[in-house]
């Protein structure tokens, strides 16, 4: 518990926002939580891809990623692809990511992602048992399918690391795989084997984060939907008080954890967060046959398609874009991932009525968060969770209500530093 229970504002209502919530309120605090939707889990955290991946952590930033970027320019089936703004902040963050794909840099960034991860799912499952929340979750495993012997292989060779720290990470082959998903009994004549993580986890991190933000209430904290904070107000080095359309709110401290739209919410304080959107892509339909259905969660690593079974649905989700804010949409920027969809489980799903949705998520170019004390006094940051937002959000709140009760966190923090950013 905290020494001192303090008046604590939350912005953001994600699932990094929510998780921070609970666990500074279970800490003693006084918290609130503001934010511009309807309710918890409305914007990147309603609709991603489900799978909480510690076995599945490397950073984006690579020595292939500078290639498979530029090829994007032409070809849409890259996993990572760009398309170019009239924008300073894309540029320049561009340019930072592409400081980050060395092959030493990738190493030391995926290592530190990987321990953040696996400290964060301990997290995770202790709030599971600690408030009792539904959400649809697996713990049998995930599956990262693979087309090529060859792309296995490197897969499983560049698992060493997991291995290195304790983690099992096995390649199987295609029979193997059946045996412990019969559900990718149709799609493993296809593929190669599959490197299998049995502690990787799935869920719907919607459904969690809501659950989540209910159990948060009955332990008082107070949630302000619909309500846009448009500037933090701050003497002699302190933030005084939050502007909204719905008026002022005044704390001891605040966190933030408003994902894409943080840095706009900063900058003009002098706090830099090289942050910027990964725009993604998912679609979610019903499964129309349990039995032919895959059981756990994974990815066809070729096709970069991410798949989770929750309940009686099916989340299916691919890639990502450098390509600004927009969220707007057509049904022809789904075609892709529709047809590889269709391809791998048109025979357990109904694909005529597809729930489609993009999300924002906020990646530094590292993909290293930011959980620390900002230049601002009594002002945090639990920013820049990328593509990882679910799998490290819980063990970020532990981080940052630890730091602001003034103790040590239990997991070193020195990469996730604000000057280390």
């Amino acid at each position: 518990m905290a020494d001192t229970a303090k008046q604590i504002i939350v912005l953001g209502a994600g699932v990094v926002g929510v998780t921070t919530a609970y666990k500074l309120a279970i800490d003693g605090h006084n918290v609130t939580v503001i934010d511009a939707e309807d309710g918890a889990a409305m914007m990147t955290s309603f609709a991603n891809a489900g799978l909480v991946t510690p076995g599945h952590s490397s950073t984006w930033a690579s020595p292939k990623a500078p290639l498979m970027l530029l090829k994007s320019l032409w070809r849409k089936d890259a996993g990572i692809r760009i398309k170019l703004q009239p924008s300073w902040r894309q540029w320049k963050w561009m340019l930072q990511f592409l400081g980050q794909c060395t092959s030493t840099k990738h190493q030391k960034n995926s290592i530190a992602m990987t321990d953040l991860c696996r400290f964060s799912q301990l997290h995770l499952n202790a709030i599971t048992r600690q408030s009792g929340v539904k959400y649809d979750g697996k713990t049998s495993g995930l599956m990262y399918l693979h087309r090529s012997k060859a792309a296995l292989d490197a897969d499983s060779n560049g698992a060493q690391h997991l291995r290195d720290q304790g983690m099992a990470a096995t390649a199987i082959n295609t029979e193997e795989m059946v045996r412990l998903d019969p559900g990718l009994a149709t799609i493993a004549p296809q593929c190669a084997g599959a490197l299998y993580v049995p502690t990787d986890e799935s869920g719907d991190a919607h459904l969690f984060t809501r659950a989540l933000a209910d159990a948060a209430r009955k332990v008082g904290v107070k949630f302000h939907y619909n309500t846009r904070i448009q500037r933090l107000i701050t003497k002699e080095n302190k933030v005084v008080r939050v502007q909204s359309d719905r008026g002022d709110f005044t704390a001891d401290d605040f966190v933030l954890c408003l994902g894409v739209r943080s840095p706009d919410l900063v900058r003009r304080l002098g706090i830099d967060l090289p942050i910027y959107p990964a725009r993604g892509y998912s679609l979610t339909v019903p499964i129309t046959d349990r039995q032919a259905a895959p059981r756990m969660g994974g990815l066809d690593s070729e096709n970069m398609v991410a798949y989770c079974p929750m309940g009686d649905r099916l989340r299916l989700t691919t890639g990502a874009e450098i390509r600004g804010f927009d969220r707007h949409y057509t049904a022809a920027d789904f075609k892709p991932l529709l047809d590889k969809a269709r391809r791998m489980f048109g025979h357990c799903a109904d694909f005529s009525d597809p729930k489609y949705w993009v999300g924002l998520r906020p990646m530094t170019p590292s993909g290293r968060p930011i959980i620390d004390k900002s230049p601002i006094d009594n002002l945090w940051l639990n920013v820049g969770h990328g593509y990882l937002g679910w799998t490290m959000s819980c063990g970020s709140a532990a981080i940052i209500s630890d730091i602001i009760a003034g103790r040590t966190p239990n997991h070193n923090i020195d990469d996730f530093t604000y000057a280390n950013r």
